[in-house]
Formats: structure tokens, C-alpha cells, sequence
């Protein structure tokens, strides 16, 4: 974590299926941050897990970002490749709750940020919560849910070339 301290300035980009609803759920704004707006609504899964489908971020553009990032003295970014609500900016072979499998735009935006990312000569960085609202062992049979965790993290720190932090 040396770099890390010496670095000093980054980017952390928070986006995930909270922001589809943006803050608002049935016309009505729900208080506190977006990312929670599932627990801070209660919003049942069932009603939850369909944004999948709206989420598609065709203006999506990895080379841009990266170099945004560069262009203002950031020396690593970080993004959230799974939020508490536990869908998956990745690609994962655990669950087909994840941006390649579960949406429209169908494909790996941490591979294609990754590579950005490495062109620019930005450390690359994944946020990753250990939290998760949609795994059904989460709160059950926390064993079942940390083998599922543990290979998660595997393939962030195995699919996507050098990990500056997690």
C-alpha cells in the first residue's frame, strides 16, 4: 500500500443498478445515498433485481474515463465491482446477476477499463463489498455465501491484469 499513500489523488467512481432508479423509487426520492436505496426504500428483491434489464450504458466509454483521470494528475481509480445490493460490474462465473449476463449491454465494462486504464498508466482498483442483499446464504449459512465471496475476489484479482488496491 505504499503507492497507494504516496499517490496521494484518485478517482473513485461509484455507479452500479442504483443508478437506474437514481435516488428515486415509485415517484418518491428516498433519503440517504443512492447505492442504498434498496435497504433505505425497502425495496423487495423481486422488485429490485429487474433494473438489470434497463441498466445499459451505451455512453459508456473506458478510454475516456481513463483518460479523464489522467488528465487530472489521478494516479489510480477505483470503481465498485459489486455493491450491497450484489450485482456484479463483472463478469463472473458465480452468478448471472452480473453486467454481461443480466443486461442489455452485455458486456465486461472492469475489462474494458482495466485495459484503459493500463494505457494510461493508471493503477487500476476495485471497491468490492462483502455485504450482499442478494445472495440468499448472505444471512443463512454464511459458509455457502464466503466460498461465493472467495471466488468472486478470486476473479477480480485474476481477470483483469495488475489490481493497484481492492
Amino acid at each position: 500500500t505504499k503507492w497507494f499513500r504516496e499517490a496521494r489523488l484518485g478517482m473513485f467512481i461509484h455507479w452500479g443498478l442504483y443508478s437506474v432508479p437514481a435516488g428515486v423509487w415509485q415517484g418518491k426520492d428516498v433519503p440517504g445515498y443512492g447505492e442504498w436505496i434498496m435497504n433505505r426504500g425497502k425495496i423487495p428483491e423481486a422488485e429490485y433485481q429487474p433494473l438489470a434489464k434497463q441498466f445499459n450504458p451505451v455512453k459508456f466509454e473506458a478510454d475516456a474515463w481513463a483518460k479523464l483521470a489522467k488528465d487530472a494528475g489521478m494516479k489510480y481509480l477505483v470503481i465498485t465491482s459489486k455493491h450491497h445490493d450484489g450485482f456484479c460490474l463483472f463478469d463472473t462465473q458465480t452468478t448471472a446477476y452480473d453486467m454481461v449476463d443480466g443486461t442489455p449491454y452485455g458486456k465486461d465494462v472492469m475489462k474494458e477499463l482495466s485495459r484503459a486504464c493500463q494505457e494510461q498508466g493508471i493503477k487500476f482498483c476495485f471497491y468490492y463489498s462483502i455485504m450482499d442483499w442478494h445472495h440468499p446464504e448472505q444471512t443463512r449459512n454464511f459458509a455457502v455465501y464466503h466460498d461465493y465471496l472467495k471466488q468472486q475476489v478470486r476473479e477480480l484479482l485474476t481477470n483483469y491484469g495488475p489490481i493497484g488496491i481492492m
